[in-house]
């Protein structure tokens, strides 16, 4: 098969850091061009990498053959770029969160559809080698039923990661709509419900701003949550965990823990009640720090050359939206928010 002919909607981190350099180490991908209203950025991407720059997304649709885009911007224009790209009859990976409101990832949804095109959401968490290995021994069923679990993700917030620092549009709410939440809080209830294979059924959210100052969009957010299942725990999102991240997970469950990502070294460990204690080195999670890769692509990619739907789907994408979406409204009415 001819090479997938990709374009990049956005140039700013993810995209210079996972999507940009993952394409060009698939073997099944040629880079045709990125987009980019920073025209010193782009330009500079695309001497890197070769393609053909452009300020305006548009004008690239217009010119370009493509097979597929990658949409890397501010939260408020992944549905117009989606749906327009959807519309050009391309396939779209999006970053999360998808959309900022429901009614926009709905509409993501069938667009792509309409045009026989994939849409998958960008949520590598699912990818991740120890929530991979993590999934496989719950799904054994030696722990048992899943009761109660906290899953948590956290580090010093944008102005750390964004090639813009602290004047990034993660801090510009009429652009972000949502900051911790949005940035990583959407990251955990979807990985919380592919973990568990158990949707939310109730989610009582506690969101402010708490530390960064001169932004309107929240750096910190506890939400608890019901499963379905009667499984309660909690989710949390915080930018101000300045010195050490954290993306760990704890489940309780009927025949003991299991800790994620919460020991250095020993990215799964299970303690059974009977005694038993059993480690897993399966290697590490992708930090800020250190960008191994995220798995996205490459999933992407195959699922356009096998003509496979992704199983990180608009739908997919959309439940886990809901989640917080769900907390905010918690969050302003004060009361508990069935989904």
């Amino acid at each position: 098969m001819n090479k997938i002919k990709v374009a990049v909607f956005g140039c700013g981190a993810i995209a210079q850091r996972r999507h940009i350099p993952e394409y060009a180490a698939n073997s099944n991908v040629e880079l045709v061009a990125f987009a980019d209203p920073n025209k010193e950025r782009v330009e500079a991407v695309a001497e890197q990498y070769g393609g053909t720059a452009y300020t305006s997304y548009e004008e690239l649709l217009k010119n370009e053959k493509l097979d597929a885009v990658s949409v890397c911007t501010p939260n408020y224009l992944h549905a117009s770029m989606s749906i327009a790209a959807a519309n050009a009859g391309l396939h779209v990976l999006v970053e999360k969160p998808m959309a900022t409101t429901a009614e926009e990832g709905q509409q993501m949804i069938e667009a792509a559809r309409r045009n026989g095109v994939f849409l998958m959401v960008g949520h590598n968490q699912r990818l991740m080698p120890p929530h991979v290995k993590a999934k496989e021994i719950l799904d054994s069923g030696k722990l048992g039923r899943v009761l109660t679990f906290r899953t948590s993700f956290g580090h010093g917030g944008p102005e750390g990661w964004s090639l813009d620092g602290r004047d990034s549009w993660f801090f510009r709410k009429d652009e972000a709509l949502m900051g911790a939440m949005g940035d990583l809080g959407v990251h955990k209830s979807d990985f919380i419900r592919y973990l568990l294979n158990d949707e939310i059924a109730e989610v009582a959210g506690f969101i402010g701003t708490i530390h960064k100052e001169g932004t309107d969009v929240d750096d910190n957010a506890t939400c608890i949550v019901r499963m379905e299942s009667g499984a309660i725990g909690t989710i949390m999102a915080s930018w101000t965990h300045y010195r050490s991240g954290d993306n760990s997970t704890v489940l309780w469950c009927e025949n003991g823990v299991m800790k994620i990502g919460a020991v250095h070294g020993d990215e799964v460990i299970v303690e059974l009640t009977n005694g038993t204690v059993e480690t897993y080195k399966v290697g590490a999670m992708a930090t800020n720090e250190k960008q191994v890769p995220s798995g996205v692509i490459d999933a992407f990619v195959d699922s356009i050359l096998t003509n496979t739907p992704p199983s990180i789907s608009g739908e997919e994408g959309l439940r886990s939206l809901n989640v917080i979406l769900g907390a905010f409204e918690s969050q302003d009415t004060g009361k508990i928010v069935k989904l």
